[in-house]
């Protein structure tokens, strides 16, 4: 049976091409404790789940760490419950950055969440503040970037060492496409990634849940002593976002979701939509590149969505030689065009690289795959790919085979270009070694303060109707539409959808209604 593959949501940092100074991750500028890096020092314990309070009430041990501009950027680790069911067993650890707001006087803290699943707010917090959240809202906000539970400098989930997660990731089946034997070689695939990361994650698995994630969430606004919570989730995030507003509508303050996920709909389903919203903007790219005189295509869109297709078809015979001696196949080449579309200012490159491979040259196409997968010169610098896996294998049930077949027919139909590609007879969930604790269903957070949502038009990723769909199953929802193309919406250049955000995150200031704003 066929199951849907869905593409990561990204994090908007590396889905944007943001040109980012990478700098040593939390690592302190000094071993005397710093001052507690908010006016709001003492936690906030009231409403602390029974028998959890003393997670709420624990002291930080702070540390000056460095960040990407001359911010006071502090660094801590802080201990919440692996599981939120058992107040008496382990403990695992929560990477934390704040950096101060500029202005010295914070309204208070505002949590970032960049999306993945799997992205880390700390990288993103540490190594492009201003891009997060813009620079009016560093001056007012003590900025917090935190890595869930599983991801990054948080008790991680582990698989696999470099040379092995390049060849789950690029090998190529030797069996033809369609073939049982090609099945077979992804099964086996698959289940040797599953179960290194059982063997790897010491027990961690089946607690990487975005439920557990946003108890986590709650407990470190609790920690950093905030009343309320404000939030900024970017993609994935904002299923976080909305999740924790379901779980905690009292503590819901300031709350945006940029670029929504339906959490209602299946896993195949999501997956199609997904396969549609690239089509969409690979047209969108198409039709720009087709006006330009270094486009690699010819002709009408038609005709070059026919050209992309026989390109992907001719390196799925004859997969093409990188330097570094991985093979580009169709599916490899599926992922780097995919990368590139995340942000209309990747089009450039994206018709670089695609003429490369139509040169036969596949080296600039890789670095766009590598993008992806957060993979630098062999090695990558996360485990966003192992965290991604773990969070979609918990929070999604099996699909029923007929929507399974209803969303593969989706794909044909509004993706045609990439449908041979998108979907596997292989998923790695079903190799999971513990089932699904996840359900789909809508999310109304009753009780809970104005939640924006974010919407941008034309957006591959997380489509348009997605955020409307979540603004319109909160209680509270308000629906903000960026006209436009690319993954999310604030901070992307649109002064409309950028003041009123700011506005309300500085004033509280909450739109009368749903907002359009068309592009500037």
């Amino acid at each position: 049976m066929t199951r849907g593959v869905w593409r990561r949501a990204a994090a908007a940092v590396m889905a944007a091409g943001a040109a980012i100074a990478l700098v040593a991750g939390c690592t302190p500028t000094s071993s005397a404790p710093a001052p507690a890096p908010s006016p709001h020092r003492t936690p906030v314990t009231q409403g602390a789940p029974a028998g959890f309070e003393r997670y709420y009430g624990q002291k930080v041990d702070w540390k000056s760490c460095r960040g990407v501009d001359d911010g006071d950027y502090y660094c801590a680790s802080i201990t919440a419950p692996e599981n939120w069911s058992d107040a008496g067993g382990e403990d695992i650890r929560l990477s934390v950055i704040v950096r101060l707001a500029s202005s010295g006087e914070a309204t208070g803290s505002l949590f970032v969440n960049p999306g993945g699943p799997g992205a880390s707010g700390v990288d993103m917090v540490q190594q492009a503040a201003s891009f997060a959240v813009g620079n009016e809202l560093l001056d007012s906000y003590d900025v917090v970037g935190f890595d869930p539970r599983g991801v990054g400098r948080s008790t991680a989930v582990r698989c696999f060492d470099p040379a092995a997660m390049d060849r789950y990731l690029f090998d190529i089946p030797s069996a033809p496409r369609g073939t049982p034997e090609r099945t077979s070689e992804q099964e086996s695939s698959a289940e040797s990634f599953a179960r290194a990361c059982d063997v790897n994650s010491d027990g961690l698995l089946p607690f990487i849940t975005t439920q557990n994630a946003a108890r986590d969430l709650d407990l470190l606004r609790g920690v950093l002593g905030d009343e309320k919570l404000s939030y900024l989730g970017y993609s994935y995030g904002s299923f976080l976002g909305a999740t924790y507003a379901d779980l905690f509508p009292k503590n819901v303050g300031r709350v945006v979701l940029d670029g929504g996920l339906d959490p209602s709909i299946p896993s195949a389903i999501v997956g199609a939509r997904q396969a549609a919203g690239f089509q969409s903007a690979f047209d969108a790219y198409l039709a720009r590149c087709l006006t330009g005189s270094d486009c690699p295509f010819t002709g009408t869109v038609a005709n070059a969505r026919q050209q992309m297709g026989d390109a992907l078809a001719a390196v799925d015979a004859s997969p093409l030689a990188a330097s570094d001696g991985r093979m580009l196949g169709a599916d490899s080449l599926v992922t780097g065009v995919v990368s590139a579309l995340y942000s209309e200012g990747n089009w450039p490159v994206l018709s670089s690289a695609l003429t490369g491979v139509l040169e036969g040259d596949p080296d600039e196409m890789f670095e766009l795959v590598d993008r992806y997968y957060n993979r630098y010169d062999g090695t990558y610098l996360d485990n966003s790919t192992e965290a991604f896996s773990a969070y979609n294998c918990m929070d999604y049930p099996a699909d029923p085979a007929d929507v399974v077949t209803r969303a593969n027919d989706e794909v044909a139909e509004k993706a045609p270009t990439f449908a041979p590609y998108w979907s596997s007879d292989v998923s790695l969930c079903d190799a999971w070694p513990y089932p699904p604790t996840g359900t789909r269903d809508e999310i109304h957070a009753e009780g809970a303060a104005p939640i924006l949502v974010i919407g941008t038009t034309n957006d591959p990723a997380t489509p348009y109707e997605w955020s409307a769909a979540l603004a319109e199953q909160l209680s509270s929802g308000i629906l903000l539409t960026r006209v436009g193309e690319g993954h999310t919406g604030f901070n992307k250049g649109n002064a409309c959808i950028d003041d009123a955000v700011v506005a309300y995150f500085e004033h509280d200031t909450v739109p009368e209604g749903d907002l359009r704003c068309e592009a500037p």
